[in-house]
């Protein structure tokens, strides 16, 4: 079920209007989850065990830890829970990955090797779930956070709709205090909601779904389009996959905010970023930041010598690119982007008392950044490596045998859309619809939404970050 569908909003209507209807909290937590299992059903309902499963090990798990004080037995519990989480990761995504990665290297020696993959299907959001439940047993063990006694807040936390599949990766430790007392309609900023969810629809429906045909056209055979027509197949990817994830975080917000909850920004205009490391802080940043703390951290962080500091960043971004998928590509994409981040570091260290170097990069920042961010998506979107390197050497080197043009003349939509969200990152458009009287506003509301739906493409696409 898509947030772009027409049933998920009859969906959202019935579980709106019922839970707001309910006055007891433990029936408003009810009514949730058991929408939010129907939500995750629509999809495959065998996998919702799955998800069960996970949820009812994290609580049985962090009611042992509450209880036990011997450091080795709350490793041990702390243990089976990773386990079992990154276990499950492990299979659905990685195995036939790993097997295959495994014969190639085998056949590479000259030693015969046998490959017997599984057909497996990578259920929904499992890398989203998994996460949420993973920071639930992490924090109780770090004693960040107490044990949750009930054990329908842990699933609610878990499996809440808006953000289960798809993010933002939520702490348990931001979310499970706010199922604790009843919601408070009174307290919902609702004409917020609603204009942040008409927002990311329009990202989603209207923009990421109209370059997704092109960038798909070129990613499908790079070779056999001209060295400007990469610019415009990568860039329009850039696009979709902005447009298309954060739209998805807006909704989601936007929907958690209509039932009284919170969820955290997501995205903070990461294509303005000034360095890879500015980018790091705006784009995903619930991702960014729970590697940081439950990897990168742990690793050591920023302790220690430097070539250690760098051997965490490289560790945490190869994890962050396979996190994605089991794929070599993306491994090659989150090493573009540690090794960015590395040399971002050594030049900051280098230029630390040097003031006309930092004036000249200052000025190079921003295009540099978007420019290696551009090159890092090659790889991400390519279907192989090789797709990858024909797309990588046309956006380079500007050098292609193919002849098949996608339309220069279409990078000026990019232009466009920047303007638009160069205003949008300084607030032009935020809040000039708050004075409007509300039967106003809802009659604009309802002609913006028509308008909407006049230009969105016949067919949805599936949200690009449900296949992680």
């Amino acid at each position: 079920m898509l947030f772009v569908e027409f049933r998920f909003f009859w969906f959202f209507l019935a579980v709106f209007a019922v839970y707001w209807s309910l006055r007891r909290n433990d029936s408003r937590k009810i009514w949730l989850l058991i929408c939010s299992y129907i939500f995750y059903a629509a999809w495959n309902w065998k996998f919702l065990f799955l998800l069960m499963g996970s949820s009812a090990l994290d609580y049985f798990v962090g009611m042992m830890l509450a209880r036990t004080k011997n450091p080795r037995r709350r490793r041990g519990w702390l243990t089976l829970s990773l386990c079992a989480n990154l276990g499950t990761i492990a299979l659905f995504k990685y195995y036939n990955f790993f097997v295959s990665s495994s014969a190639a290297f085998l056949a590479w020696l000259g030693l015969p090797a046998s490959v017997h993959t599984l057909n497996i299907i990578i259920p929904v959001g499992v890398s989203f779930y998994t996460f949420h439940s993973m920071s639930y047993t992490i924090d109780v063990y770090r004693g960040k956070m107490r044990a949750v006694s009930n054990i329908l807040d842990v699933a609610c936390f878990i499996g809440f709709f808006p953000q289960m599949v798809a993010g933002p990766i939520v702490r348990a430790f931001a979310f499970l205090p706010q199922l604790e007392s009843p919601r408070k309609f009174s307290d919902v900023d609702v004409r917020g909601a609603l204009v942040l969810f008409l927002t990311g629809f329009i990202k989603k429906a209207c923009i990421a779904d109209t370059a997704a045909p092109f960038a798909d056209r070129y990613f499908a055979a790079p070779s056999n389009f001209t060295a400007a027509s990469a610019w415009v197949g990568v860039l329009f990817y850039a696009i979709q996959i902005y447009c298309d994830f954060s739209g998805y975080t807006d909704m989601a917000i936007a929907c958690a905010r209509l039932l009284g909850y919170e969820l955290t920004i997501n995205f903070r205009f990461p294509y303005f970023a000034q360095s890879i490391s500015d980018f790091w802080h705006r784009w995903h940043i619930s991702l960014s930041s729970w590697l940081r703390d439950y990897l990168y951290i742990p690793l050591g962080g920023n302790r220690g010598p430097r070539w250690f500091i760098y051997r965490n960043i490289m560790i945490t971004m190869l994890l962050g690119g396979l996190w994605h998928g089991g794929a070599w590509t993306f491994v090659i994409w989150g090493a573009l982007h540690g090794v960015a981040l590395v040399v971002h570091r050594e030049w900051v260290r280098l230029t630390e008392h040097r003031p006309q170097a930092q004036l000249i990069i200052r000025w190079l920042a921003w295009p540099l950044t978007i420019y290696w961010v551009c090159v890092a998506w090659i790889f991400f979107r390519a279907v192989d490596l090789q797709h990858a390197f024909p797309a990588l050497r046309s956006f380079v080197l500007f050098r292609s045998p193919g002849t098949e043009d996608l339309g220069t003349w279409m990078l000026w939509v990019v232009v466009g859309l920047a303007v638009v969200h160069w205003l949008n990152s300084l607030g032009r458009f935020s809040e000039w619809w708050r004075p409007i009287p509300a039967p106003l506003f809802a009659a604009g509301y309802g002609c913006a939404a028509a308008v909407v739906l006049l230009f969105i493409p016949p067919r949805y696409t599936p949200f690009i970050y449900f296949q992680f």
